[in-house]
C-alpha cells in the first residue's frame, strides 16, 4: 500500500509539474515572437525618412509646373507684343502711303481756276471735255436758274447754289465748302450736266422745253 501511495504521489506531482509547465492551449505551439525595440525604432525612421522624400518630391512638380506656367506666360506676353508691334508699323506704313498718294493727287490735280462765277466755270470747261462753244449754253442755262449766285436759294423747292442742286447737300461730294464756294458748286454742277445731258447745251435745251434741267 505505501508503494501504492508512493505512486500515486508521484503521478500527482509529475502531473503537477507538466500541467504548471504547460499552462492553458495546445501542447507544444510557441507565442508569436515580439519584434525587438530597435527593429520597430528603424521602422519608423525609413517611414519618416519617404513621407520627407515624397513631400520633396511633391515641392519639386509644383515649382517644376510654376516655372512651366511662368514661361508660357511670358511666351504669350511676347506673342502679344510682337503682334502689337505689327499692327503698329502696318498702320504706320498704311498712313504714309495715304500721305504720299494725297500729296501726289494734290500735285498732279489741276489747280482751281480764280475769278468770277462766269471765269471760274469758262476755265474749268475743258476738264470735263467741252470747248469754250459750250460756255455760252452755260451762262444762258444758270442766269435763268440761280443769276450765278452762290447764295441763291429756292424757298418752294429748296434748291441751292449757282447750279441749283436739289437738295443742296448733295454737292457735298465736290467739297466741304459747297455752301460758299462757287468754284465747288460749279465743279459739282457741270459734272451732273455731264452725266445726264452730255454738255450744257443739252442742258440748256431742256430748260427751255420743260423749265427745268
Amino acid at each position: 500500500m505505501a508503494v501504492a501511495g508512493a505512486t500515486t504521489v508521484a503521478t500527482i506531482a509529475v502531473a503537477s509539474g507538466v500541467a504548471a509547465a504547460a499552462p492553458n492551449g495546445p501542447a507544444g505551439k510557441a507565442a508569436p515572437p515580439r519584434p525587438a525595440a530597435g527593429a520597430t525604432a528603424l521602422d519608423a525612421t525609413g517611414a519618416t525618412r519617404q513621407v520627407a522624400r515624397e513631400k520633396v518630391s511633391l515641392a519639386t512638380l509644383r515649382q517644376d509646373r510654376l516655372v512651366a506656367e511662368a514661361r508660357r506666360a511670358a511666351a504669350r506676353r511676347e506673342a502679344r507684343r510682337r503682334a502689337a508691334a505689327k499692327r503698329a508699323a502696318e498702320l504706320a506704313a498704311a498712313r504714309q502711303a495715304q500721305r504720299q498718294q494725297q500729296a501726289a493727287s494734290a500735285a498732279s490735280a489741276p489747280a482751281t481756276p480764280s475769278g468770277s462765277p462766269q471765269q471760274i466755270a469758262a476755265a474749268m470747261l475743258g476738264s470735263f471735255g467741252w470747248g469754250s462753244g459750250q460756255f455760252g449754253c452755260l451762262q444762258s442755262l444758270w442766269n435763268a436758274e440761280s443769276g450765278w449766285n452762290p447764295s441763291a436759294s429756292n424757298p418752294i423747292s429748296g434748291a441751292y447754289g449757282i447750279p441749283q442742286a436739289l437738295p443742296g447737300s448733295k454737292m457735298a461730294s465736290a467739297g466741304p465748302d459747297w455752301q460758299t464756294n462757287p468754284a465747288t458748286q460749279i465743279k459739282w454742277g457741270l459734272g451732273y450736266i455731264q452725266s445726264v445731258y452730255g454738255s450744257p447745251c443739252a442742258a440748256w435745251s431742256h430748260e427751255q422745253s420743260a423749265g427745268w434741267y
